[in-house]
């Protein structure tokens, strides 16, 4: 394996093909308990931990891969608009030919992300791994909250389709919101087969994690544990079998104060690693 400095970039070295892993620790859009804006640097010790390799399950060394870069978390500690920060980062690997993929942070931070890629894709389809839809109007008065970034994002026109897997939390509100949108949702309760069969596989793809679309018993570091979820492996199929080009990804709502023996933070981790190899392989093709 790599040594962790040599894989850790300035986000001005970024280069055409390159997976980008950009920390942003960002919880001031959270309700209820903050703590996921300390996840990235869990995230990034679990990926480069000695007792683990960076070889994808299809194969590739990311830590032989000179296209895989680590970069510095984002510094929010001056920032007036923390989505502007993060859509400035995201617009910049994008710019340099890069593919951004952003460590959480609470969900909020999705929207700064898609902002950036859809200012340079159309027809941009949004896959969302999660327990809630995320469709909330607002949230206490908030309309940037956790709770609500897929409603910004269909607000604002930046997806041209939703399809939400995972959800067993969905609120009558959320359910006419979906309708308003056209979201896909996918329920657990209906025992769908997840399939990209109906995906067109021209159109570039954004992937969205929150680690509480899994059961948790496989993710206990969360926030906001809803029982029911997806296992690992329903997951890392989703990843692997993706024929759309994925343009960029996040792995979101780790909360560490929440985990139990860094569980959580090993998955996010790995989910990390498969999303990277994806990307990287779909680049080569």
């Amino acid at each position: 394996m790599r040594d962790a400095d040599h894989i850790t970039d300035d986000l001005k070295s970024i280069q055409q093909g390159d997976v980008a892993v950009l920390g942003i620790p960002w919880d001031g859009s959270s309700t209820f308990l903050r703590g996921a804006a300390e996840a990235p640097p869990r995230i990034r010790q679990a990926l480069l931990s000695p007792a683990r390799n960076l070889t994808s399950e299809s194969g590739l060394d990311l830590g032989q891969e000179s296209r895989f870069r680590i970069l510095p978390d984002l510094d929010f500690a001056t920032a007036d608009e923390p989505f502007a920060v993060i859509e400035a980062a995201a617009s910049e690997i994008l710019e340099h030919g890069g593919n951004p993929l952003g460590l959480g942070g609470d969900h909020a931070v999705t929207l700064g992300l898609v902002r950036a890629c859809a200012g340079r894709e159309n027809r941009l389809t949004l896959l969302q791994v999660d327990a809630h839809p995320d469709l909330y109007e607002e949230y206490e008065g908030d309309r940037y909250s956790h709770a609500s970034p897929m409603a910004r994002i269909m607000d604002e026109g930046l997806a041209q389709r939703m399809i939400q897997v995972g959800i067993r939390a969905m609120t009558e509100h959320q359910r006419q919101q979906a309708e308003r949108f056209g979201v896909e949702v996918m329920e657990m309760q209906s025992g769908q087969e997840l399939s990209f069969d109906h995906l067109d596989s021209n159109a570039p793809l954004y992937v969205s994690i929150d680690l509480d679309g899994l059961d948790p018993a496989f993710a206990p570091g969360v926030s906001h544990p809803e029982p029911g979820g997806l296992t690992v492996r329903q997951v890392l199929n989703l990843i692997q079998r993706m024929p759309s080009p994925l343009v960029g990804a996040d792995v979101v709502e780790l909360n560490p104060s929440r985990d139990s023996g860094d569980l959580t933070a090993v998955v996010a981790a790995k989910l990390v690693k498969e999303l990277a190899a994806k990307i990287l392989q779909q680049e080569s093709a």
